[in-house]
C-alpha cells in the first residue's frame, strides 16, 4: 500500500476506536460518578452541566495507541524507520501529555473540585516531556537550531532556539487546554487544524506528520459526535492536552514552526485573552473582558455555544487556508 493509504487506515481505526470507546465510557463514568465540577464564577447556565462525565480523552489515548500498534509494523516496510521513528516519538509525546491530563482530572475528581494539579506541578511535568521530545527529535535529525519563519526565512539562534521551541510547545498545549470550555469547541477547532495538517502533509510529501494528524483527527471527530452541544461527555484535560500536543507536534515534524501559531490562532487568542485579563485587572481593578478565556466573553455577550463553535472553527479554517500558501 502507498504510505498515505496507511493514513486513511489510521484515521478510520482511530475514528471507530474512539467512537466505540467513548460510547462505552459514558455509562461507565456515570456509574463511577466521575462528573465535571462547574466553576461558580462561570456563566450561570453552565450549572446544569454539573455532573456530566469527564475525562473522556482517555478514549483518544487508547484509540491512537491502538491505531499505531496495528499499523506501525506494516508501515515500517513502506516508509522505513526514518519516518516511523519521528511519528512514534511524536505520538508518545501526545500520549504523555494526555497522561498529565489524567493525573490532573483524577485529582479534581478525587478532591471534588474544579482545580487539579497546581500550575507548577503541571508545568514541571509538561516541561520534562517537552524537553525529552525535543531531545529525541534532535537525535533523529528532524530538529536543528534553525527557527523557520514564513516570509523571513530561517534564523539560527543556537541553543536559544530550543528555548523558543519549549515556549512554543508549552504555550500551544496549555492554550488548547483553555479552549476546552464549552461544548464541542476544543474538538471542532482541533478537527479543523488536524484535517489541514493531514492534507497539507500529504500534499508536501511528509508521511510522519500526515499519520499523526490523521490518527488525531479520527479521535477528535469521533469525540465531537458525543461532545457537541449538549455534551454527553467532556474530554477533560486528558483530551485537550493530547489534542494540543498533536497540533504542535505536527508543526515540529514539518519544521515550519509558525504553523502552530497561525493554524492555532484560536488557541493563541484564548491564551492572550487570559493574560490580558489578568494584567488589565491588576492595573485598573476592572475587567477587560466580561470573562476569560475569550469564548466565555462572547457567551456572556449572548452568543450561543453553537455559534461560538461555528465562528471559532471558521476562523481556524481561514488561518489554515492562509498557511497552505505560506512559503
Amino acid at each position: 500500500m502507498n504510505a498515505y493509504t496507511y493514513c486513511l487506515w489510521g484515521f478510520l481505526i482511530a475514528f471507530i476506536g474512539c467512537g466505540v470507546m467513548t460510547a462505552l465510557l459514558i455509562p461507565r463514568l456515570r456509574a463511577m460518578k466521575m462528573g465535571q465540577r462547574i466553576l461558580e464564577i462561570g456563566p450561570v447556565w453552565h450549572a446544569k452541566k454539573e455532573g456530566t462525565p469527564t475525562m473522556g480523552g482517555i478514549s483518544f489515548l487508547a484509540a491512537a495507541l491502538l491505531a499505531a500498534l496495528l499499523l506501525s509494523p506494516f508501515w515500517v516496510g513502506e516508509v522505513g524507520e526514518g519516518v516511523i521513528y519521528p511519528f512514534l516519538i511524536s505520538l508518545l509525546f501526545c500520549v504523555a501529555n494526555g497522561a498529565i491530563g489524567i493525573i490532573d482530572d483524577m485529582t479534581k475528581l478525587r478532591h471534588h473540585r474544579n482545580e487539579g494539579l497546581t500550575p507548577t506541578q503541571k508545568l514541571v511535568l509538561q516541561s520534562t516531556f517537552a524537553a525529552a521530545y525535543l531531545a529525541l527529535l534532535r537525535l533523529s535529525g528532524i530538529l536543528t537550531d534553525e527557527l523557520h519563519l514564513a516570509f523571513f526565512g530561517s534564523l539560527r539562534l543556537g541553543f536559544a532556539t530550543y528555548f523558543v521551541f519549549m515556549v512554543l510547545i508549552l504555550g500551544i498545549v496549555n492554550c488548547a487546554n483553555l479552549t476546552d470550555g464549552i461544548d464541542g469547541l476544543a474538538s471542532a477547532v482541533a478537527a479543523v487544524m488536524l484535517a489541514f495538517y493531514t492534507l497539507f502533509s500529504v500534499h508536501v510529501g511528509m508521511p510522519a506528520p500526515a499519520m499523526l494528524a490523521a490518527i488525531s483527527l479520527g479521535c477528535a471527530l469521533a469525540f465531537l459526535f458525543f461532545n457537541r452541544h449538549p455534551a454527553k461527555i467532556f474530554m477533560g484535560d486528558t483530551g485537550s492536552l493530547f489534542l494540543g500536543a498533536s497540533a504542535v507536534a505536527c508543526a515540529m515534524l514539518h519544521g515550519r514552526h509558525l504553523l502552530a501559531i497561525i493554524c492555532g490562532i484560536v488557541y493563541v487568542l484564548e491564551g492572550v485573552s487570559v493574560i490580558l485579563q489578568v494584567v488589565y485587572y491588576k492595573a485598573t481593578h476592572k475587567r477587560l473582558f466580561l470573562m476569560a478565556p475569550i469564548h466565555h466573553h462572547f457567551e456572556k455577550c449572548g452568543w450561543s455555544e453553537n455559534k461560538i463553535v461555528a465562528v471559532f472553527s471558521a476562523l481556524t479554517l481561514l488561518s489554515c487556508l492562509l498557511c497552505w500558501f505560506l512559503p
